[in-house]
């Protein structure tokens, strides 16, 4: 069972299939972990995400998950992780991510990240959902930066559905065309590529 998590964690968009047919109904509290610790834990962004949602809405298209059983679980998985990693960097971001004297995120860079969150905390939380990586560490800086929760619990609730049901309804929808199935890996990265341009665009337009 080890080593099918572990091809899951690394190879979703083929091992998810084998698993299910082992496990059966096991699958959906796998799922449930894995998203709840890619958005809860701020040491595991490199979870799977975006690809897992997909291929489970692939699985679901075949019969062999059920569509709403898993988004409900998935979305909820999303939304509670969020809130736990705001809970963490609400109790702990300020003291280990913004140390006073510190030459990479000092106490000024704390003052200007709680600026930035009452004005844009909402629009942030809600389109990091879509980029790997930062929707990790989005709700873990929001709750550093003391933003507003029931702002932050609203945009999480909406952003963790939306992004859930984007990205199984996409795998429902697509994941039976035969030139998806048969270039799936290249579609999983394509898939991971989308995910981070606004990442990069970011980047482009702060230089």
């Amino acid at each position: 069972m080890i080593d099918s998590l572990l091809d899951i964690l690394f190879r979703s968009d083929t091992a998810l299939q084998s698993f299910t047919e082992s496990y059966g109904l096991g699958v959906y509290i796998i799922l449930f972990l894995i998203i709840f610790f890619e958005t809860g834990v701020v040491v595991t962004p490199f979870l799977p995400g975006d690809s897992l949602l997909f291929a489970a809405g692939t699985l679901a298209s075949f019969g062999t998950l059920n569509f709403w059983i898993m988004v409900g679980l998935i979305s909820c998985a999303a939304i509670i992780g969020d809130s736990v990693n705001y809970l963490i960097g609400r109790t702990i971001g300020k003291r280990f991510v913004f140390k006073p004297g510190a030459f990479i995120l000092k106490e000024e860079y704390y003052n200007k990240t709680i600026s930035f969150y009452e004005k844009h905390g909402g629009k942030t939380i809600f389109l990091a959902r879509f980029i790997p990586i930062i929707r990790t560490f989005a709700p873990f800086v929001a709750g550093a930066a003391r933003m507003n929760y029931q702002r932050f619990a609203y945009y999480n609730v909406v952003g963790g559905i939306i992004w859930t049901l984007a990205f199984v309804g996409a795998g429902y929808l697509f994941g039976t065309i035969p030139l998806v199935q048969e270039n799936f890996s290249l579609v999983v990265l394509a898939i991971i590529f989308i995910s981070l341009i606004p990442l990069f665009w970011a980047a482009v337009r702060r230089k």
